[in-house]
């Protein structure tokens, strides 16, 4: 598997990973605001998306940001979300292997960590984030979400 940061030619074949993501996901906006935000993103450097490729095809991606930070002697944390790999290239060492690759840019940025949260439930998950260095114990995470 050949990992890279992802470049705005990447958006369709992200978006077609994404769909592996959630089970329901809210429908996308149109098409330009869709690209406007994939612009916006790809144009911030403190936001990398990598992406896992293997025969032409993106199986992994992830996403990380990272974070200025006041505390800790001024180093910053990250931030990995979106974590996904195909359905049908999982258990084969790639989700492993893309994190390795965030993390090691996270360490060269000099983040003091780097926080991952899922949804999901299942210890399989669970245990697949601890064999890549997250620590589900460390932290207590909790959400806000907007009123409807």
């Amino acid at each position: 598997m050949n990992i890279r940061e992802l470049c705005a030619e990447d958006l369709a074949p992200l978006l077609g990973l994404y769909t592996q993501l959630h089970e329901y996901d809210d429908p996308l906006p149109a098409a330009p605001e869709v690209q406007a935000v994939w612009a916006e993103a790809l144009a911030n450097p403190r936001i990398r998306y990598f992406g896992g490729w293997d025969a032409g095809l993106l199986v992994s991606s992830c996403t990380l940001t990272v974070i200025p930070n006041l505390t800790r002697a001024c180093r910053p944390y990250g931030v990995i979300e979106n974590v996904v790999t195909h359905s049908t290239h999982r258990g084969q060492g790639r989700g492993h292997a893309l994190l390795q690759h965030a993390l090691a840019h996270a360490w060269r940025e000099r983040c003091y960590k780097v926080t991952l949260m899922t949804g999901r439930k299942d210890e399989n998950t669970l245990r697949f984030y601890e064999q890549a260095g997250f620590d589900r114990h460390g932290k207590q995470a909790f959400f806000a979400r907007p009123p409807h």
